[in-house]
């Protein structure tokens, strides 16, 4: 065996079940210690995980093979690092937690749809794996602090759950028909927030408060000095939560004595609006509102904010919400802009004359599932939203190939635009306050498991929602695949098919480059037993 082949071993191999149980444990007890007002035993425990071996090595881990943009390279121009380059960074991890010194950000253009750019700041793979330590540290800390309709960049938490709150307060049970619509724009969030603010509201140890002060130093804004904090950073969308949090308390009323009070607002990080009533003067909220801005360095967007009334409808997370004027219906579609921009999609895909019609189809399933999936709890019937149209445009382009008769096309129009079921407002949302690391293990796997349907739905069902490959529950938020046990993708028998992490996925056939690990029905259930056991 080779000296690179010893690293890959060493790191396939890692106990990264032990890892992730270790961590866990520890952010569990930093959730419960915050939420028993214990903050010195918070930190404490905050400080175990940043001097965690297992905590680096799973930061390392995230940074380098699970996360979407992990082959995107900072100012040092490294897109990946090799599995020794792994080892020596958990070493430079270890020495320098405390004292850690950032490098410069990648700038990257990104065009937005006013025809503005917001500038995306890339911190390098090795700051990027300082930062998820930190967020470890960090995150079950402000779990336990954060407001519960606070849903964007949160574990547990996604923008279906805003939308079904939406729908409970402006169904017709609820008088949504009598409701108005405050839409607050924050102008430029990111580049806005005060240092100060979000420093000192971060629940953290000093030398940790000192490092992300370091940190955010690295990507400001000559003209700004003590403002901003870098998109693109891993720990950027939680200290912005940081700095936000509190603001859906403005306008709170309470129902009854015994029960929470009842919040006007939801918010998706820096997006949000708040349900008013006929008494409600959205004058005095929106003024409250801009003085919890301006103590955080922040202004609303004069241009973006406005009062909709609920049946004049309002966009909100790509989708377009409205009340019925005729019987005060919910109801939820697609926004213009989010249909418009997916047909898009769809459109280079089709026209695009460097694809033969299997590449096409094979490209098209993907963005058109996806789609499906996001929109499958809104109102989808009718030919705009079943995509009769651009079926019929795919059709014909399909015919154009010599190689491809009717027949055949009319299988790759069902493949590339699968179904999916949709149920309009059956979303179950998240229960109060509820959070992953408060330890209700059970709760949490089968959530997540609800995001998945088909053939993968009915294999996390019959795993009891576990791994099949290293037996953890699906927590993390990492995404659920399936394995094809003899290889055979074409072998979609319930028996061939193993739900499993991506990164366990990624291990599986790591290994079998190098020796024989596959999976047989018996190793299967023997495995099941052990967890069991």
């Amino acid at each position: 065996m080779t000296h690179s082949a010893s690293y890959s071993d060493n790191w396939e191999f890692a106990d990264w079940k032990g890892f992730q149980k270790v961590l866990f444990r520890l952010q569990k007890r930093i959730f419960k210690a915050i939420r028993e007002g214990d903050k010195a035993k918070a930190k404490s425990l905050q400080k175990l995980v940043l001097s965690s071996y297992a905590a680096r090595m799973l930061a390392i881990r995230q940074v380098t093979q699970l996360n979407t943009g992990k082959k995107t390279a900072g100012i040092d121009g490294k897109k990946s690092l090799t599995f020794k380059e792994r080892f020596q960074l958990e070493k430079t991890l270890k020495q320098n937690t405390k004292t850690w010194k950032h490098q410069g950000l990648r700038e990257i253009p990104i065009p937005k749809k006013d025809g503005n750019k917001r500038i995306l700041k890339i911190p390098t793979i090795a700051d990027r794996a300082w930062q998820c330590l930190l967020k470890y540290a960090l995150e079950p800390a402000h779990e336990a602090t954060f407001h519960a309709n606070s849903y964007g960049f949160r574990p547990g938490r996604s923008t279906h759950d805003a939308q079904k709150m939406l729908f409970l307060k402006l169904k017709s049970n609820s008088n949504g028909i009598n409701k108005r619509i405050l839409e607050i724009d924050i102008a430029k969030c990111f580049d806005r927030i005060n240092h100060k603010a979000i420093l000192d509201r971060v629940i953290a140890p000093d030398y940790i408060i000192g490092g992300l002060r370091r940190c955010l130093k690295s990507g400001v804004d000559p003209k700004f000095p003590e403002q901003g904090t870098p998109q693109g950073g891993v720990c950027s969308p939680l200290l912005a939560n940081i700095a936000l949090n509190g603001i859906e308390k403005i306008g709170e009323w309470l129902e009854r004595p015994s029960r929470s009070p009842i919040s006007k607002c939801l918010r998706y990080a820096d997006d949000m609006v708040f349900i008013l009533k006929p008494e409600d003067s959205a004058e005095q909220i929106l003024d409250k509102v801009e003085e919890f801005l301006a103590e955080r360095g922040m202004e609303v967007s004069q241009k973006k904010t406005k009062v909709t009334a609920s049946t004049d409808g309002f966009d909100f997370l790509g989708w377009h919400f409205y009340v019925q004027k005729k019987n005060g219906k919910f109801r939820s579609i697609p926004s213009e802009d989010n249909f418009k921009a997916f047909r898009q999609k769809v459109k280079h895909i089709v026209n695009n004359s460097n694809y033969g019609a299997e590449t096409k189809v094979s490209k098209l399933a993907p963005v058109v599932r996806g789609w499906r999936n996001y929109h499958k709890y809104c109102k989808m019937d009718g030919s705009r939203f079943s995509l009769w149209y651009i079926n019929q445009k795919a059709f014909k382009v399909f015919l154009k190939q010599k190689t491809v008769s009717c027949y055949k096309a009319e299988k790759m129009i069902r493949n590339a635009f699968p179904n999916v079921s949709y149920s309009e407002n059956k979303f179950v949302n998240v229960k109060g306050e509820k959070s992953p690391f408060d330890g209700d293990i059970n709760y949490w796997a089968k959530r997540n498991s609800k995001y998945y349907d088909g053939a993968t739905a009915k294999t996390l069902r019959k795993q009891n929602h576990s791994c099949g490959h290293c037996g953890l529950k699906f927590l993390n938020g990492e995404k659920v695949e399936l394995h094809h046990i003899d290889d055979n993708h074409n072998n979609w028998d319930n028996s061939n098919l193993l739900a499993i992490h991506r990164s366990c996925h990624h291990y599986v056939h790591m290994g079998k480059g190098r020796k024989d690990q596959r999976y047989s029905g018996a190793q299967c259930d023997e495995s099941r037993t052990l967890r069991s056991n």
